[in-house]
């Protein structure tokens, strides 16, 4: 009987270190995450900004990756969640709004700071707003702020240095970035990607691949494009739906009898 029981809790302990081994590796892409938000910043103090612009679209990756694990593996849990967001804090509010601050607007201070102030503002709302209504949503309230990162990092990353944009457009960056702050906090609801149709594997596989190859050869134009289309998605999408209840409603109204 001794035997037995020692026996099972020889075989119980491995399992109980290999759950928290694999419940250990979504916490280690979000360091990532934090560590690449944290080392942009860095890197516009030195003034590296393409460097940067490029730490925050690998956050976005490890940001993406740590959710999907934890799915995979089932090991989603309410600190991962808080941690989750303290590193988009850092790296999809603090990080882009240092780096289009320095970029873009060292020389119109201190509007420059406002607006990239009330970037951060606007993103950590967004972040309280998803922590209070819970992950277990198929389309996310408001841009998600590694798209809205995402956004920004592309702009530097399709420049490069600031000096290869004209007067002119900073002031079109400024708008950029204030549409990006109203955009986080709006209603406006953005595709989540959470749960994927479901399709051909092969075909999926191949898009994949296909995007991938052309971002590593044209990832300023690829990048900069893909950020635009998912930031116009959302808007598109709305206007879509209040002209739609618009002109219904005013065709049902139309189609009523009259009264005799």
């Amino acid at each position: 009987m001794l035997s037995k029981s020692t026996d099972s809790s020889e075989t119980i302990k491995p399992r109980r270190k290999f759950r928290r081994t694999i419940a250990a590796i979504p916490t280690i892409f979000t360091i990532g995450n934090i560590f690449c938000g944290f080392y942009s910043i860095i890197s516009v103090q030195h003034g590296n900004y393409d460097l940067a612009a490029k730490l925050i679209g690998w956050a976005a990756v490890f940001d993406i990756l740590d959710g999907r694990i934890a799915r995979l593996t089932k090991t989603t849990s309410e600190m991962g969640l808080q941690l989750d967001s303290l590193a988009d804090v850092i790296s999809f509010c603090l990080a882009p709004a240092i780096l289009i601050n320095a970029w873009a607007f060292s020389q119109f201070q201190p509007l420059g700071w406002i607006v990239s102030f009330i970037y951060i503002i606007c993103g950590a709302m967004r972040l309280a707003r998803f922590n209070v209504m819970g992950p277990g949503h198929k389309d996310f309230v408001g841009m998600p702020t590694p798209a809205a990162g995402g956004m920004v990092a592309s702009l530097v990353h399709f420049y490069a240095l600031p000096e290869a944009v004209q007067d002119q457009m900073i002031f079109v960056i400024f708008g950029l970035v204030g549409g990006l702050a109203f955009l986080m906090i709006s209603k406006i609801r953005y595709i989540g990607f959470k749960n994927p149709a479901r399709g051909n594997s092969y075909a999926t596989v191949l898009f994949l691949a296909l995007l991938v190859t052309s971002i590593y050869f044209y990832s300023r134009v690829v990048l900069l494009f893909l950020a635009s289309l998912y930031a116009l998605s959302g808007i598109t999408m709305k206007t879509y739906s209040f002209l739609g209840r618009r002109f219904g409603s005013r065709s049902r109204v139309e189609q009523l009898p009259e009264k005799s």
